[in-house]
């Protein structure tokens, strides 16, 4: 067995990896390079409870004495400056190197930026990591007028934490809707009607023209309208951090393209997480960017690393939490046909391939997405009277 594993990344796939490498059975060396000074942290508190509280703390993935526990070798502030794949190396920023037998990439992701709006300095941020969110947190104050540019899963959570705040909150959205990549109609009307029930207001369609930090932001809409504030915050995507890879000769398009296993086009090099594309089986490449697709694709990677079976997962599932509302989406969420079981804020959108389930929304309703998940891996004919009718238990159907 290879002794010497490196994972190059320290966010949610590679704290994924390490701990899994070990349940896995893998006793030699790990080696875990961090880009920042802290333990591997949970990222999706970071746009709800740590700009909520007033003395914000991360979350750990692990406990910190885990690393230690499980003699994971953790370096922080790593900076890898190149990667060797034919002498099996990677070189750090002072020209020494670290070998690996095999190597895990998952360096995730950073905020695509906005050259118009970075130039407002500090009255712009993006919200990507621990220290974003840090200095996010000091302009949440009561009264504060903040600009949230993307209507997205993240800016509608900022927007809302925002409000919670006691905020004032526009939303810039250049689309005509909101979560327009993964959320269909009726929960976009709906999440649409909450916000703006809530105070804030909503500019769909609009790009910005121009932007100035004077006494205050104003922001200038290819409209002519102007929109003022004391602070923005925007997240308008993500670009893969693949240029090692890209750099090392490894496959990437916007992104390190990996197979089903989660292997590169070099046979000792897997990626996982925000910073790799997959094949999807139509052919094209596909680039889930979910908590639990890092913590699958790690689980997949490290099988492999390790010569064992591949893991089987079922439907792919994400949520968010705005204001009071906990949304979970599981399996196909593109679909154009919804039906729905419930009403007003406890309900289940449901989306039918023929007789089978294929696709399901829950609002506030956590406790059924388990049986959801079932009933969609599971392929079976259901009746949509049922499905619909709230008298009838959703784990019935599974019999």
């Amino acid at each position: 067995m290879d002794n010497r594993i490196v994972i190059l990344g320290g966010g949610q796939a590679g704290a994924t990896a390490a701990a899994l490498l070990r349940q896995k059975g893998f006793t030699g060396q790990i080696t875990l390079l961090c880009d920042e000074a802290d333990f591997p942290y949970e990222r999706p508190p970071l746009s709800k409870a740590m700009l909520l509280d007033e003395h914000p703390a991360l979350q750990p993935i692990l406990p910190p004495s885990w690393w230690q526990e499980q003699r994971v070798d953790v370096q922080f502030n790593s900076q890898i400056v190149a990667l060797k794949p034919d002498s099996r190396q990677l070189e750090r920023h002072d020209g020494s190197v670290i070998a690996f037998d095999k190597l895990l990439i998952a360096t995730g992701a950073r905020a695509r930026k906005l050259p118009l709006l970075d130039a407002l300095g500090a009255r712009a941020t993006t919200l990507r990591h621990a220290g974003d969110a840090r200095q996010l947190r000091t302009q949440l104050r009561s009264g504060q007028r903040l600009i949230v540019v993307g209507a997205g899963t993240i800016g509608l959570e900022v927007a809302a934490t925002a409000r919670q705040c006691g905020c004032e909150v526009t939303v810039i959205e250049a689309a005509p809707v909101l979560m327009g990549r993964n959320t269909p109609p009726p929960i976009q009307s709906y999440l649409l009607d909450y916000h703006r029930q809530r105070g804030v207001t909503f500019h769909f369609n609009s790009q910005i023209e121009c932007a100035s930090a004077d006494d205050g932001v104003t922001l200038t809409l290819q409209q002519g309208e102007q929109i003022h504030g004391d602070h923005v915050v925007y997240g308008i995507g993500i670009e893969p951090n693949d240029q090692l890879a890209q750099a090392a000769g490894l496959a990437t398009h916007n992104g390190i393209i990996i197979d089903a296993l989660c292997r590169t086009s070099h046979p000792d090099i897997f990626a996982a997480g925000d910073v790799c594309l997959q094949r999807h089986p139509d052919g094209s490449l596909v680039r889930l960017e979910t908590w639990e697709n890092a913590n699958r694709q790690a689980d997949i990677a490290t099988a492999a690393m390790l010569n064992q079976a591949p893991p089987v997962h079922g439907a792919p599932w994400f949520w968010t939490d705005q204001y009071d509302l906990n949304l979970q989406f599981i399996g196909n969420t593109r679909s154009d046909h919804w039906l729905c079981r419930g009403d007003a804020n406890q309900r289940i959108w449901l989306s039918l391939n023929g007789d089978q389930l294929s696709g399901a929304i829950t609002l506030n309703q956590g406790r059924e997405v388990r049986v959801l998940r079932k009933l969609i891996d599971s392929g079976k004919a259901l009746d949509a009277a049922q499905l619909t009718d709230t008298s009838v238990a959703l784990k019935s159907l599974l019999k």
